[in-house]
């Protein structure tokens, strides 16, 4: 049936001219006679690409010399764990929970200390972003935690929360490289690349430095950042062609006008299924204006047959992986970076169709 509009929330798609150039160099990467799937991480070829990749990554983010990149494993849910293992100093962490995601990451921190949830929207079926002041957060607590883009509930935070003097952490999975961002308004970002950069088995880190070192005694040595740090993201081997894969679409931003470029068009395609979510009589948005992702939209028709009906037969159509997530039902488009505009134009003219027709 040739290329789908895959509007997974992930693995999602990635851009083609990627995938392609990924086709291209499987067999032999560079006159290197082998492919990276079967090189030693500690080659200079791949050590080649490892460092071309983080470069690329820091260009893009815009990402001050003194915050480290990690290039690791076990996916953004590992870094629930990992994050009081190396931050809780003195055993106390506020948390914003406004998703599934952030109630995870909540309840996993307070395995290792006195975690508090500051704020919630789950009074609302997390349909927004509860406000955050400097005032909520506890003086001795040592971060404060958050999920900046709600995949499951389509929500996003409308700009980085004011934590006073102490250290935000955020969990991007589902938005970084989706837009400008200013690092230095965090201590830790993290995200799985498996939404915007990249496959499953990849997850990206960054850090700022005086962070580093201050790991608890029982943490894993594989979840302490500063042997990560230290040994450049190589104490074991990393998910070789995961970054190689990154790097390609670290590259494929850069050459289409890096961050800025792509929120324009994020918005821009945002837009265009809000518009016609807002106008519909039988589809609506089911999150607050103020706070909609434009990286997951999320939509219901109020009938749960509809629904199925019409991800059925969106999927015999070529518009694949639209059912929203099991514990939320309704619908879901994921329109990361990869999306061309053009697929979300095409939905909605499906949209219409199907409107018309039920």
């Amino acid at each position: 049936m040739g290329r789908v509009y895959n509007f997974s929330a992930g693995p999602s798609m990635l851009p083609l001219e990627v995938l392609k150039q990924a086709a291209d160099e499987m067999t032999d990467y560079n006159g290197s006679g082998m492919s990276v799937l079967e090189m030693s991480h500690r080659s200079p070829v791949y050590d080649a690409i490892i460092k071309q990749t983080e470069a690329d990554f820091r260009q893009l983010m815009n990402i001050p010399d003194n915050y480290k990149v990690l290039f690791l494993q076990g996916g953004a849910s590992t870094q629930f764990a990992a994050v009081p293992l190396n931050l809780m100093k003195t055993g106390k962490a506020d948390y914003v929970v406004s998703g599934q995601f952030s109630g995870k990451a909540f309840k996993e921190a307070k395995k290792y200390g006195d975690a508090k949830c500051i704020a919630t929207s789950e009074d609302k079926t997390f349909s927004y972003i509860p406000e955050i002041t400097p005032d909520m957060v506890r003086e001795d607590a040592d971060y404060v935690h958050i999920c900046y883009n709600n995949t499951i509930f389509g929500t996003k935070f409308p700009e980085i929360p004011n934590v006073g003097d102490k250290v935000l952490v955020a969990d991007m999975s589902s938005c970084i490289t989706s837009e400008p961002i200013d690092v230095t308004r965090f201590g830790v970002i993290y995200a799985g690349a498996q939404k915007n950069m990249a496959p499953a088995g990849l997850t990206v880190v960054i850090i700022r430095e005086d962070l580093l070192g201050s790991a608890r005694e029982e943490t894993p040595t594989m979840l302490d950042y500063k042997t990560m740090a230290d040994n450049d993201s190589m104490y074991n081997t990393p998910p070789c062609y995961a970054i190689y894969m990154a790097g390609l679409v670290y590259k494929w931003a850069l050459k289409n006008g890096g961050l800025t470029a792509m929120k324009e068009r994020n918005e821009k395609k945002a837009a265009i299924l809000y518009d016609f979510l807002d106008s519909s009589k039988l589809f609506k948005s089911t999150v607050e204006k103020k706070y909609r992702s434009i990286m997951n939209v999320c939509f219901v028709t109020g009938d749960a047959e509809l629904d199925k009906k019409f991800c059925k037969e969106a999927a015999e159509a070529g518009f694949v992986n639209l059912k929203g997530h099991r514990s939320v039902g309704g619908m879901r488009a994921s329109i990361y970076n990869a999306m061309p505009q053009e697929g979300v134009e095409k939905l909605v003219a499906f949209m219409k169709d199907f409107e018309k027709n039920n």
